[in-house]
C-alpha cells in the first residue's frame, strides 16, 4: 500500500509541474534550487535539486521560460537549458535583486528570479557561444599578464627609489633603465640587490614574451573573421578592441541601438533627476570596464596623431579636445565608435570614412 501511495504521490507530482510556465534557477556549484509558478502565478514547484539532476528533470518538463541569473556558470547552463528546448532568459543580478524580498535564502532568491523572468522589462542578457567564451577567456588571461607585469614595473620603481634613483613612469623605460643599473658599477648597490633587480626583470620580460605572443593569437583570430575585418576599418579600433566587442555584444538586437549599447559600456554620463530637472554627472563606467578601456585607449591613439587633419571628424576632435581638454574629447570618441561598431555590427554594413 506505502509503495503504491507513493507511486500515486509521484504522478500527480509530475502532473502538476507540467502545468508549469516559468521557472526560476537559482544556480549554484553542486546545490540547485528551483522555483516553477503556471500561467496564474501560481507556485507549482519549489524543491533543491542536485547538479546531476538538473537537466534530467527539465528534460521531462514541457517547454518554459526558465529564468537564470547571469553570474559563473550561467552561460553554459543557459546553452544546455536551450537545447533542450526551454526559453532561457539570462537577468542581471542588480535586476533580480529589486524583486527579493526579505532576508536572503536559495528560496527567497530563486523566487525573486522567477518573478524578475515574467518581467517584460528586465532586460536579458544574450548567452555566449563556446567561440565567445573562448575569446573573452583568451582577453581575460592576456590582461591577468598586463596587471602582473604593471605591478613587477611599479614593485621595480619602488624599490630603486629606496635606494635613491627615480625612474619615470613606463614600462619602456624601466625595462631600459635596470639592465644600466645592473651593470653600473659604482651606483652604490650591492650584490644581493643587483641580483634580485635582474630576476624581477626577468620575470618581467618573460610576461612581456607572453603578451605579444597572445596579441599575436588575437590578431591572427580578427584576421580570419570578416566581422572583425569589417570593423577594424573604424579609427581607434584595433584587433584587440574588436575582438573584445564582438565577443561581448555577439547579438546586436539585444540594445534597440547604438545609445544603449554605449551606456551598457558605461560611456555615457551619470543622471540624476527629480522635480522635473536632471543632472548629469561624470562617467557611468558601468558594463565591461576592459572593453571600455580598449575604446578609451584607441580614442587617445587617435587624438594623438589629430592635428593637421582636415576631414570632418579630425576637425570635430580638434575643436572639442581645444574646448574640453583631452580627456572628455576621448570619452566622446569611445562613446562614438562604440556605437559606430554597433551599427555596423547589426547591419552588415562597410564603414565608410568622413569626407
Amino acid at each position: 500500500m506505502m509503495r503504491v501511495a507513493a507511486i500515486i504521490t509521484r504522478s500527480q507530482e509530475w502532473s502538476t509541474m507540467r502545468q508549469i510556465t516559468t521557472l526560476g534557477i537559482d544556480t549554484a556549484k553542486q546545490v540547485f534550487q528551483l522555483h516553477g509558478v503556471d500561467a496564474q502565478g501560481n507556485v507549482v514547484l519549489h524543491k533543491r535539486v542536485t547538479r546531476k539532476q538538473l537537466l534530467p528533470l527539465l528534460a521531462q518538463l514541457p517547454p518554459c521560460l526558465v529564468g537564470l541569473e547571469a553570474c559563473g556558470g550561467a552561460h553554459y547552463w543557459g546553452r544546455e537549458i536551450t537545447k533542450l528546448g526551454h526559453t532561457v532568459k539570462l537577468m542581471a543580478p542588480q535586476a533580480v535583486k529589486l524583486y527579493v524580498q526579505g532576508n536572503k535564502t536559495d528560496g527567497r532568491d530563486v523566487e525573486g528570479i522567477c518573478e524578475a523572468a515574467s518581467r517584460p522589462r528586465v532586460r536579458a542578457v544574450a548567452i555566449n557561444s563556446t567561440a565567445d567564451q573562448d575569446m573573452q577567456t583568451l582577453h581575460r588571461v592576456r590582461e591577468h599578464c598586463v596587471k602582473m607585469r604593471t605591478a613587477l614595473a611599479n614593485q621595480l620603481r619602488g624599490v630603486l627609489g629606496e635606494y635613491g634613483f627615480v625612474v619615470p613612469q613606463g614600462i619602456g623605460r624601466i625595462r631600459k633603465a635596470i639592465p644600466l643599473l645592473v651593470e653600473d658599477a659604482d651606483n652604490g648597490l650591492s650584490d644581493l640587490c643587483r641580483e634580485l633587480l635582474w630576476d624581477v626583470y626577468q620575470r618581467m620580460c618573460a610576461l612581456a614574451a607572453e603578451i605579444t605572443r597572445y596579441d599575436a593569437r588575437i590578431a591572427h583570430l580578427a584576421a580570419q573573421s570578416e566581422v572583425c575585418q569589417r570593423l577594424t576599418r573604424v579609427e581607434g579600433v584595433g584587433p584587440l578592441t574588436v575582438t573584445a566587442f564582438v565577443a561581448a555584444v555577439h547579438d546586436p538586437s539585444v540594445f534597440q541601438n547604438g545609445r544603449l549599447c554605449a551606456a551598457w559600456l558605461g560611456l555615457v554620463p551619470r543622471q540624476h533627476g527629480t522635480g522635473g530637472k536632471t543632472v548629469l554627472g561624470g562617467v557611468s563606467k558601468r558594463g565591461n570596464a576592459s572593453l571600455r578601456r580598449l575604446l578609451l585607449q584607441g580614442a587617445l591613439a587617435v587624438l594623438r596623431r589629430v592635428e593637421g587633419k582636415t576631414e570632418s571628424r579630425s576637425v570635430w576632435l580638434q575643436q572639442l579636445r581645444a574646448r574640453r581638454g583631452t580627456p572628455i574629447a576621448a570619452m566622446a570618441l569611445a562613446h562614438t565608435n562604440a556605437r559606430i561598431l554597433w551599427a555596423l555590427l547589426a547591419t552588415g554594413e562597410v564603414y565608410r570614412h568622413a569626407a
